[in-house]
């Protein structure tokens, strides 16, 4: 689960990243300065994923990334985009972590 959370989070930074480079086309300083803190935000929170807390902080920016759509408004669909990898990082890696957990307590069951 971490490490797809890892993953779609880094690749929401470097996202933004591009979309910060559409805002200072259209010279909306705030919209850069806004963008480029979240895009550190993003990136740093991939770190924080070790600990619970990572995912609620990474939850959370995933609104702020969305919001980033009222300075570049063709980035609302890459927000929800990116939310939804989010949401099915967190899915599909509680999941996975299950099945490995599972696999391993047979394995430890076998030895013993």
């Amino acid at each position: 689960m971490r490490v797809l959370g890892a993953c779609v989070l880094v690749m929401e930074s470097l996202t933004l990243g591009f979309a910060i480079l559409l805002a200072i086309k259209d010279g909306l300083t705030v919209a850069t300065i806004y963008g480029s803190i979240i895009s550190l935000l993003l990136f740093l929170c991939a770190g924080l994923l070790k600990r619970p807390s990572g995912f609620y902080v990474g939850s959370l920016l995933q609104f702020f990334m969305i919001a980033f759509s009222f300075f570049v408004p063709s980035f609302f669909f890459m927000g929800l985009g990116f939310a939804g990898l989010w949401v099915a990082a967190i899915v599909i890696g509680r999941k996975g972590e299950a099945t490995r957990a599972q696999l391993m307590a047979q394995a430890k069951a076998k030895d013993d």
